[in-house]
């Protein structure tokens, strides 16, 4: 298995990569932490696509992530996208939920990042602000690219609500106890 869990930020591709991860013993791949360097600065892209280049390299992984600048490295290693499809309400209300929690915690993100309430708040560039302006247009992107296919070797999942994925981890064949090691 080699998977990609995509959908607009704050969709739970996180939580659902690290689920299928630890379900499968399969090695967790954080894009984001590969993309983001220190005082949320990107990453250089030549760069950013050789880590990700080598990181999909292996046999068994799963990610999480939306950067088309590496899709055709991540999809076409892919055997699996799975598409987090949620509801405007239900995306924004965990987003909300996840941005206090990790501003009141002082959660260190990739790189020693933060989540501020400056940052996340009082900006332009706020997850937030991202998701409620671009959450109708990724949603139709995403949607194009599911009913095109470009990528003919992958299975195509597309999850509807937060109970979906809990059925389709529940669903997913687990290997036998003892012949699969997580991999990190």
């Amino acid at each position: 298995m080699r998977a990609v869990v995509i959908g607009i930020g704050g969709s739970g591709k996180t939580t659902l990569a690290k689920q299928l991860a630890a379900y499968h013993g399969l090695r967790y791949i954080e894009l984001d932490a590969l993309h983001w360097l220190p005082n949320w600065q990107m990453r250089a892209v030549d760069d950013f696509r050789a880590l990700v280049a080598q990181a999909v390299a292996h046999e068994r992984w799963v990610t999480d992530g939306n950067y088309r600048v590496v899709r055709d490295l991540v999809w076409g290693r892919a055997t699996t996208v799975i598409w987090l499809n949620y509801p405007f309400w239900t995306v924004m209300g965990r987003l909300v939920r996840r941005t206090l929690r990790r501003i009141v915690t002082r959660e260190t993100l990739f790189s020693g990042n933060r989540e501020t309430v400056r940052n996340a708040f009082l900006s332009r560039d706020s997850i937030l602000w991202y998701v409620l302006t671009h959450y109708a247009g990724t949603r139709a992107r995403y949607r194009q690219v599911f009913d095109e296919r470009p990528f003919p070797h992958l299975e195509w999942v597309e999850l509807k609500t937060p109970g979906e994925a809990e059925r389709y981890i529940k669903s997913c064949s687990r290997p036998p106890l003892g012949s699969v090691r997580p991999q990190h």
